[in-house]
């Protein structure tokens, strides 16, 4: 009994101090599944920068690539729980991956991770090659219905937001394209700026720097919301009624972390984001400044996984 008592006076107090329950010289890490320069690595490499002194010690960004992002989500999933490591967690695996039958995965994301705070929501571009004759939305889809399949759009792989975004284009404007799989929205968008495939739906921030420097087009934005940079850009909602697409970043935990370092971490992030030197970066980057608290982005999470799910039983995808 008193084993237990010391044990439990001792896990209080490492809460209750600034380092979490990790000794205040070493740093606390933020477990990011993507390469460096992606959008998920900018996100966690903005948040580690700038919550750092909110949390009371260095805070480093560690890239655990691989199995599309989940080999960073069992990283954090099976260590320690005490909130000295937290995993980047972008839309896909949270609510696209685990929705996908046959995909094997070595975590149950709903059921090994927990919600931390969300960071960044970000918009979805539809862009074609900046020499396209496809000026708007409207000629893109006059074109696709008077030669079905004869278009092609590019996607960074199959189940991927921008193969199941284009899937829904396709099924709620009534109209055929043909899919182009790559490995990532990078060569993708290469082949679409090089004329090789037609169109690309993807999160704003793999393609903004191409859409200012006048390498692709932006015929629309597919949230209501938009992006404030690009204020004039059509919304697809509007000229698809019903389709819209919206990604998102956020932070996770492991099962079994403290809501004293859950509400540490969120707390820390939210503070963040509230500087406007950080709002800004994350604008120049396509993103949009968007906190939310472990239960509102639990919310989310469920809200966008139903959502996603039946879009993939829509579009009948399965892993392969």
């Amino acid at each position: 009994m008193k084993a237990f008592i010391g044990t439990a006076l001792l896990g209080a107090a490492l809460l209750a101090g600034p380092a979490m329950a990790q000794p205040a010289d070493r740093p606390l890490r933020i477990v990011a599944g993507y390469a460096p320069g992606g959008t998920s690595d900018i996100v966690a490499r903005l948040v580690a920068e700038n919550v750092s002194a909110r949390l009371g010690q260095p805070v480093v960004v560690e890239n655990r690539t691989g199995a599309n992002g989940f080999i960073a989500a069992e990283t954090v999933a099976r260590g320690p729980a005490d909130g000295s490591a937290v995993l980047q967690c972008p839309m896909g695996n949270m609510t696209i991956s685990p929705e996908i039958p046959g995909m094997h995965l070595p975590v149950d994301v709903a059921r090994d991770l927990v919600p931390v705070a969300n960071v960044a929501r970000s918009s979805y571009a539809v862009v074609v090659g900046a020499r396209s004759p496809y000026r708007s939305m409207a000629d893109v889809l006059a074109a696709a219905r008077a030669r079905p399949g004869a278009l092609t759009y590019g996607s960074a792989g199959i189940g991927t937001a921008q193969h199941l975004s284009a899937e829904r284009l396709k099924r709620m404007a009534g109209v055929d394209l043909l899919h182009v799989s790559y490995r990532g929205a990078a060569p993708a968008a290469l082949d679409v700026i090089a004329g090789r495939t037609d169109l690309l739906i993807t999160n704003l921030g793999d393609v903004i720097r191409q859409i200012q420097g006048d390498e692709l087009r932006l015929l629309a934005l597919a949230d209501a919301e938009g992006w404030p940079d690009f204020p004039d850009a059509p919304r697809l909602p509007q000229l698809v009624p019903g389709l819209e697409v919206a990604g998102w970043f956020g932070i996770c935990g492991p099962r079994g972390m403290p809501e004293a370092a859950i509400g540490k971490w969120a707390e820390a992030i939210r503070q963040a984001l509230e500087d406007p030197a950080l709002r800004r970066r994350l604008l120049d980057n396509g993103l949009t400044p968007h906190f939310e608290d472990a239960a509102s982005f639990s919310r989310t999470i469920a809200r966008d996984r139903q959502a996603w799910g039946e879009a993939v039983r829509a579009a009948n995808v399965r892993a392969e």
